[in-house]
């Protein structure tokens, strides 16, 4: 077992930024590729960015390439979303989730944080 407990949320100004992080504990850590997924009211949750277990591949969804930066700490066991130039769209419940060996950018993730919330006002 994999747990993820996200934090780093909260309310925000439309151009602001917030960095998300989410610790692992459970098992080795530099085994899994992470990833972080939203969920806007009313919307499915999908698909924020991810990494490799090595940090050396990172992959976004379009609609935050070049504002949302992810990046992992091994040492620490844990992961970050660096958050700029937000947007009220962007705001959702963020969750961290875990799957182990190959990096994916689909909701077949493993173990998942049970989110923190991101409000963006305008």
């Amino acid at each position: 077992q994999v747990q993820l407990v996200e934090s780093g949320g909260g309310l925000v100004q439309a151009g602001g930024s917030l960095r998300l992080a989410c610790a692992a504990s459970g098992r080795t850590f530099s085994n899994y590729a992470m990833g972080w997924f939203r969920q806007a009211p009313g919307k499915e949750r999908g698909f924020v960015a991810a990494i490799s277990r090595s940090g050396g591949g990172t992959y976004y969804a379009d609609s935050v390439k070049g504002r949302f930066t992810i990046s992992r700490d091994n040492a620490k066991n844990t992961v970050y979303l660096q958050m700029n130039s937000l947007k009220p769209e962007d705001t959702a419940v963020y969750y961290c989730a875990a799957r182990l060996g190959v990096v994916s950018t689909n909701d077949d993730m493993e173990y998942w944080g049970k989110g923190t919330l991101v409000t963006v006002s305008s």
